[in-house]
């Protein structure tokens, strides 16, 4: 089937609404056939009959569960395993609203389960069957939430954080071998994460929020720009690039012999 795509075979984690499912109508449009994952069938066979009938590529779907480790391994083997696979958008995630004090710690453990533990399993899968053939795209899907964390009193930045530290340490390893490596991290977007996460939007400002088409389709460009890290509402790509030389640069004082003089003669 799509071994004889010369795009190849896209796998979309949290396909079926919102940016996955918007990924999947834009990676079928530039020829990609796809493999579509998320937990409702019903979704996703809408949304391939859809992009099947509009694009002529190929779309296969899997209904998993992400928060569960038995089907984790499943799609994980699946990346290992399949040669068509040449691109991994690895969206699939869950928010959470409210203070951590008094949380759900159920809801956090699930939260963490397909935010971290889910999105490590298949990265690292996805990199080392493309670093094996010397080609292939990881795309991993943060937030700005990763460089902002006193905005929402959650431990969600917290996932979106350790995403982005994967990624950047996966393009460390994978960039001199031709893979291609890319966190997105997109700001408020309207998609159904907010609701499904019990979170009122109504007070928030509407100019904060993007529409997910425009999201997604920033997020592709940025890929095409050979981007490491995309903020699609970002208006300056130079500010990133200071920040991250600024973070860069304090790495030769970040673990030295002795602690800073301003600390005197505390630990004697």
């Amino acid at each position: 089937m799509s071994k004889h795509n010369e795009h190849g075979l896209a796998l979309i984690t949290g396909a079926s609404a919102g940016i996955g499912a918007t990924y999947a109508d834009r990676l079928a449009r530039r020829g990609f056939d796809l493999l579509l994952v998320a937990r409702n069938q019903a979704r996703l066979d809408d949304l391939a009959a859809r992009l099947r009938a509009e694009t002529g590529v190929n779309v296969e779907t899997w209904q998993a569960d992400l928060t569960v480790a038995a089907d984790v391994a499943q799609v994980a083997q699946r990346l290992s395993g399949d040669p068509a696979i040449s691109m991994l958008v690895n969206n699939a995630g869950v928010g959470a609203s409210g203070a951590l004090l008094g949380a759900d710690s159920e809801a956090l453990e699930n939260m963490i389960s397909l935010n971290v533990v889910a999105v490590t399993r298949l990265a690292v899968a996805a990199a080392t069957a493309f670093a094996a053939r010397g080609q292939g795209t990881l795309i991993n899907i943060a937030s700005v939430l990763a460089l902002t964390p006193e905005i929402f009193n959650d431990a969600y930045s917290g996932t979106k954080a350790y995403v982005l530290n994967l990624t950047q340490a996966l393009q460390q390893e994978l960039s001199p071998q031709g893979i291609r490596v890319q966190a997105v991290l997109p700001g408020a977007t309207r998609t159904e994460l907010w609701a499904r996460a019990g979170m009122d939007t109504s007070n928030l400002p509407p100019e904060m929020f993007m529409g997910v088409d425009e999201m997604v389709d920033a997020a592709l460009a940025g890929l095409d720009l050979g981007e490491a890290v995309t903020i699609p509402s970002l208006p300056e790509a130079e500010d990133w690039d200071a920040f991250n030389a600024m973070r860069l640069g304090l790495a030769p004082r970040l673990s030295l012999q002795h602690a800073a003089s301003r600390y005197g003669k505390a630990a004697s």
